[in-house]
């Protein structure tokens, strides 16, 4: 395991063992959180921790009025998954449960957080220097302008999610951030992304853009087309714009993943996992990037990674010929 990840699981281990000490012994929710917004890179830093029981749940000030936190959500779980710390006691047992199931299930939220730092360097190694994060979730290490910018100081970011508690944080964290902007809105319809002010008002959209869609489309049902959503993503962009893609997809040995479709069927937004060759539909009109359409692990790694390979989600990166 490479000396980051060994960090970064260093940085688990104390907020694991915050959690389970305190909120171990209360069926109520607990907010755990670091004092310090570096918390990360300070693991001796100091915490603040409360328990309260369900009755009486005193919100942590990031959250947004009319949030039911007794209710799982895909972002939230996700960011319990990385380890982050903006979640709830229900999004933090169903990711519990998923790791029963399967067991080794959370890696897949950091194998994808890998991927997309993989795919944004690879991007801006290509001169692509605007990106459209829908589906962005709650921020946490290693986020699309972070490394963007890093790269290249006229990196311009916009990043887009359903969930109120994503876009609060996101909101909070990015103000006064000139060359990065957050949008509340609903991917399953395009239109109203692409074609917000605040979106064109960063983004310019008759220059090459990359759409970055990482673990968001397994939650579009069929019935809401998401083939139709596409289409009308890639209508927006010109010649040498990129899309890049993680989904779920199913693996016929793994029993499992029944159970794992199951859990989600009881949050609101159910899985919907698709072949290689259904998601290879997803990117008609573009033209596939070397290796195409593998395992998430297996998308341009670094040399020095030996991250368990995640065959139950793929990665592709298309271009806009």
């Amino acid at each position: 395991m490479k000396r980051s990840a060994l960090k970064w699981n260093r940085y688990l281990s104390v907020a694991e063992i915050v959690r389970s000490y305190f909120c171990g012994k209360s069926g109520g929710n607990c907010f755990v959180h670091p004092v310090y917004d570096d918390a990360r890179e300070r693991l001796d830093g100091g915490w603040e921790c409360g328990v309260l029981p369900e009755s009486d749940v005193r919100l942590p000030d990031w959250v947004p009025e009319g949030i039911d936190v007794t209710v799982p959500n895909a972002a939230r779980m996700y960011d319990y998954a990385l380890g982050g710390y903006h979640n709830f006691a229900v999004d933090r047992e169903y990711v519990e449960r998923a790791e029963q199931l399967i067991p080794g299930a959370s890696m897949v939220a950091h194998a994808n957080r890998a991927f997309l730092g993989r795919a944004v360097r690879w991007l801006v190694d290509r001169g692509i220097t605007q990106f459209l994060d829908i589906g962005s979730g709650i921020p946490t290490l290693g986020n699309v302008h972070e490394i963007a910018l890093l790269a290249t100081p006229q990196a311009r970011v916009m990043y887009v999610d359903v969930d109120p508690v994503a876009v609060a944080h996101s909101r909070a964290l990015l103000a006064g951030e000139p060359r990065v902007g957050v949008l509340q809105a609903d991917l399953r319809h395009p239109g109203d992304i692409v074609n917000h002010p605040h979106v064109t008002g960063l983004l310019d959209f008759s220059e090459p853009i990359a759409v970055l869609l990482l673990a968001v489309l397994h939650f579009v049902s069929d019935a809401d087309d998401p083939d139709a959503i596409m289409a009308e993503l890639r209508d927006a962009t010109v010649h040498g714009s990129y899309f890049v893609l993680s989904h779920g997809s199913p693996l016929p040995e793994l029993d499992e993943l029944d159970d794992l479709r199951r859990l989600y069927l009881k949050t609101p937004t159910p899985l919907h996992l698709r072949t290689p060759e259904r998601i290879a539909h997803l990117l008609t009109g573009l033209d596939l990037v070397e290796p195409g359409i593998v395992p998430i692990t297996d998308w341009h790694p670094d040399p020095d990674d030996d991250d368990e390979r995640q065959r139950g989600v793929l990665a592709a990166v298309g271009r806009m010929p």
